[in-house]
């Protein structure tokens, strides 16, 4: 694998004017500089309150599904957890090619949003289904040329003579 020089001193700039900011910034408001060391989470809760208009779930058929227009998007191949395709994520941007792909994914708990954008998201009663849910409840195909109950798994066979 060959990494390409120019690409590494650019994200070395990004990652030195980073510190310098988060450096500068709890300078100017006295806060303490603290590593999150190996738990990730609340790194993961900050870029979601952040980006929680970007979330997406798992989508049975395909790819992802965007909570906000329910367009259908997938993770870019080059991304990290690409092959660990996760329930929930949100992402920085899209990115057009053959398909519509995220970029910049991080994994999240579907709390999060609820709790971080209570003005967009909130927690759903699970007897009670939106109209637009129920226009797509699935019906059963049936033959036309047999009794309108007959697709039911519970009918009794019929016996060939």
């Amino acid at each position: 694998m060959r990494v390409r020089s120019h690409k590494v001193e650019v994200a070395n700039n990004s990652y030195f004017s980073l510190i310098k900011f988060v450096l500068n910034f709890n300078c100017r408001h006295k806060l303490d500089v603290v590593s999150c060391g190996k738990s990730t989470a609340k790194v993961q809760q900050a870029i979601c309150s952040g980006f929680f208009r970007n979330a997406a779930k798992k989508d049975p058929q395909e790819g992802y599904r965007t909570l906000v227009d329910s367009q259908v998007v997938y993770i870019h191949p080059s991304s990290a957890i690409f092959n660990r395709q996760p329930e929930w994520v949100v992402y920085h941007e899209l990115v057009q090619t053959t398909k519509e792909y995220m970029r910049e994914v991080t994994t999240i708990d579907p709390r999060w949003l609820v709790e971080y954008a209570p003005a967009f998201f909130r927690f759903s009663d699970p007897t009670k289904l939106s109209k637009f849910k129920k226009n797509q409840r699935l019906e059963p195909l049936y033959n036309k040329y047999e009794e309108p109950n007959s697709w039911r798994i519970s009918r009794v066979r019929k016996r060939r003579n």
